[in-house]
């Protein structure tokens, strides 16, 4: 009787908390339509409702991931779309969690820039992140992000940029490095370990010897947290369920190479440092935020954010813009060309030499078209607000905490935002550095930097160090060859966006010309 009664129990107490569950589950979700009136917008078009239609389609987001198939997934949302709405769709998983994806200019002109102060990167995002970036200027809103930002903006003023001593450096270890005339190289993963090279001793005035290091613990731990960081992010809601144990030794090791330079800056007095922001050639961006702050979690943070930014988004694009110029030798010539013409095949080049080469420019633009480095942004809604629709339709309603996520990679190909085509003008898939010849992108149709008040800081150092080591390459080669099926690459979606195979190439050295035309020996 006893064990009945207490079964009978249980069996109560279970319906009576799933009937409140429910309850709560519709009091929550009716309020929250409520909010979306009063609001004054409407719903974009749905794709899931309630957490068991919506479980599936972050499933399938985290297989496309791993399949490197993200972009294609991602464009797929917009099949449920509708005429009024045809670039923004939803995905509600609980009554206060929502999801708008979008691929709209209009989108990201709104969150970026004209409703800046209405979006941010927001708590969920901070608190995922701060593992690995801290409190940086990619995770963190309003005074926090403005501090940061001001502790890093002044080593990126020009006259620090255009003193190329360090990639000239790194650029000459790494043309030691590839592999004799006609000979096959992974040549992204010599630009990923140059990068990386690079932005360390531009950080902290020690590089990690990558290039000359391929098995260094610091980058494989470097590679590994992002990846599993992007997973974190991909699967929303249930990031709590995946195994932190790699992402936690990962920082770990990073911290480990970090830190004793960290310790170095701050052990330096105040007036050591004042002389040293006088010295170009000793004066690095540790010794320039260490003026401002003795703080070891802030050097920490501001210096892993410089790093993914300073090294990632430069070795993704540069490998991007190889392995589209391997498939199309005609516009390798006449890169090669424009270089040899403007600076010959030794003399080193100038910062304005770099800023003069037009045909450059448009292969870095066309690269930066194609494959945006950071393919996937989000920002958070930090006050109720709307977000643009066709015109004569009345906005979407974005109620605070809704998360907004934008593809700069689906938005810039998408072809209805781009003239026909035309002799003048390729098909917007192709690669073509051309168009830019008489074709200039619509206001946030083209983003590779972001825009606005967090537009990147880094901008000018980012183009620059990618137009040197280009010019540096192709000074010596005249022939670029893919080894490898050229169709079978995958777009990679990690923070940044890479080549999935890597991109295994030959790079021919010019041959001497002979000069005159000699007898052929007889018998």
């Amino acid at each position: 009787m006893l064990t009945q009664l207490s079964f009978t129990h249980i069996v109560a107490i279970g319906a009576l908390s799933l009937v409140g569950v429910l309850a709560y589950y519709v009091v929550q979700r009716t309020r929250h339509e409520l909010r979306i009136r009063k609001i004054g917008g409407v719903r974009a078009p749905s794709l899931a409702t309630n957490p068991l239609t919506a479980t599936s389609w972050f499933f399938y987001a985290a297989k496309a991931q791993m399949r490197n198939q993200l972009l294609e997934h991602y464009n797929s949302f917009y099949e449920k779309a509708t005429p009024e709405c045809p670039n923004c769709i939803e995905i509600q998983i609980l009554p206060r969690e929502r999801y708008l994806l979008t691929r709209d200019p209009e989108h990201v002109k709104a969150v970026l820039t004209t409703q800046f102060s209405d979006f941010g990167k927001g708590p969920r995002f901070h608190e995922l992140w701060r593992p690995f970036l801290g409190d940086s200027i990619f995770t963190t809103d309003g005074q926090l992000w403005h501090d940061s930002r001001g502790l890093i903006r002044p080593m990126f003023v020009k006259d620090r940029v255009s003193d190329l001593a360090t990639f000239e450096k790194w650029v000459s270890v790494l043309l030691t490095k590839l592999p004799p005339s006609g000979q096959t190289a992974d040549i992204m993963d010599l630009l990923y370990r140059m990068t990386l090279d690079v932005t360390t001793e531009f950080l902290l005035g020690a590089s990690a010897d990558s290039l000359n290091n391929p098995q260094s613990e610091f980058a494989k731990a470097f590679d590994d947290v992002q990846k599993i960081q992007m997973m974190l992010t991909t699967v929303g809601p249930f990031e709590p369920i995946l195994s932190r144990r790699r992402y936690k030794e990962g920082i770990r090791t990073i911290e480990r190479f970090m830190m004793p330079y960290i310790e170095q800056a701050l052990a330096l007095p105040q007036e050591e440092l004042e002389k040293l922001s006088n010295s170009d050639k000793h004066f690095t961006f540790l010794h320039s935020i260490a003026r401002y702050t003795r703080n070891r979690q802030v050097l920490r943070d501001q210096i892993i954010a410089v790093l993914l930014a300073g090294r990632d988004t430069t070795a993704a694009t540069l490998s991007w813009a190889f392995y589209e110029l391997s498939h199309y030798p005609d516009k390798f010539k006449r890169l090669r060309d424009e270089i040899v013409s403007s600076v010959g095949r030794t003399r080193t080049p100038t910062y304005e030499d770099l800023k003069n080469m037009t045909y450059l420019r448009h292969t870095l633009n066309e690269t930066l078209r194609l494959y945006p480095a950071v393919p996937y942004n989000l920002r958070s809604a930090l006050e109720d607000t709307t977000l643009p629709t066709t015109p004569g339709n009345p906005p979407i309603s974005v109620v605070k905490g809704d998360i907004v996520i934008y593809s700069t990679l689906a938005m810039q190909r998408r072809r209805d935002l781009y003239p026909p085509t035309s002799e003048k003008f390729e098909d917007p898939a192709i690669f073509s550095p051309e168009r830019w010849e008489s074709w200039t992108p619509k206001p946030w149709q083209y983003v590779p930097f972001n825009g606005g008040p967090r537009i990147c800081v880094g901008q000018n150092f980012a183009m620059t160090e990618m137009a040197y080591c280009m010019v540096r390459i192709l000074q010596k080669y005249d022939g670029l060859e893919y080894r490898g099926d050229w169709h079978a690459q995958r777009h990679e979606a990690e923070i940044v966006g890479k080549p999935s195979q890597g991109v295994n190439v030959a790079l021919y050295e010019e041959r001497p010309k002979v000069v005159g035309n000699p007898e052929p020996l007889g018998l």
